[in-house]
């Protein structure tokens, strides 16, 4: 019976935002696995691009110089959240994208407005080409890329949760020092001026620092089904 009412259901467009941290890629997977949607992890976007961009000896702290090139780079993503894939030109980057380097890189690079402009455009396709919806996470999805999203929910976390949770996955990690980092890119990311990380004003905050991982999901999945059943 919920198989049929499942495959019945009305796609649904899930924007899912928030700093580094509070659990959007662990959260939006398992959502969209357990509802049958696609996932789209726009985060792993800005970071294939500007792996790119250092693999190509392009100066990220030149925006002009990357504005030139931000239509180079074939990136695709697959969205199937059991094994979400993404590569450039062809090259399976799911890696090489995850380096300290591309990290202390990416909110340079993804500041740059014909940067955005290219990843926002394949985002939008992606979602719209979903069959059953989808669910994308990433910091200006409900603010810009998809801003009629069916449901829009922003993580949140105190810095300290955000910490130790960045540093328990970068594997023996200095907690105060990734704290200081995540402070740092959540100020470049909330400054930028094309499409900050913001709360949009109709989404659902969810406040994970005292959660786990189950209450978070169990929390977004009642949302979604929620917002379904009222389509």
């Amino acid at each position: 019976m919920e198989n049929g009412a499942a495959r019945t259901a009305p796609p649904v467009i899930v924007a899912i935002d928030g700093p580094s941290g509070t659990g959007k890629s662990s959260t939006s997977k398992a959502v969209a696995a357990q509802l049958g949607l696609s996932y789209l992890d726009t985060g792993a976007q800005y970071r294939a691009i500007t792996w790119w961009m250092v693999t190509n000896g392009i100066d990220t702290d030149d925006p002009t110089a990357i504005a030139a090139v931000a239509g180079k780079p074939e990136i695709v993503s697959g969205t199937d959240p059991a094994h979400p894939t993404i590569t450039v030109d062809g090259v399976d980057v799911a890696g090489p994208i995850r380096t300290q380097e591309v990290t202390s890189k990416v909110s340079a690079v993804s500041a740059v407005p014909e940067v955005r402009a290219t990843i926002t455009e394949l985002q939008r396709t992606l979602a719209s080409a979903a069959p059953a919806g989808i669910v994308v996470e990433g910091r200006d999805i409900g603010t810009t890329v998809l801003p009629d999203a069916d449901l829009k929910i922003f993580l949140t976390a105190s810095p300290e949760a955000r910490a130790a949770r960045r540093s328990g996955e970068l594997k023996g990690a200095d907690v105060h020092a990734t704290r200081e980092a995540l402070i740092r890119r959540d100020a470049a990311d909330s400054s930028r001026r094309t499409s900050p990380l913001a709360k949009a004003d109709d989404a659902v905050e969810v406040d994970t620092t005292d959660l786990t991982l189950a209450q978070v999901i169990e929390c977004v999945v009642t949302l979604v089904e929620e917002k379904r059943a009222a389509k």
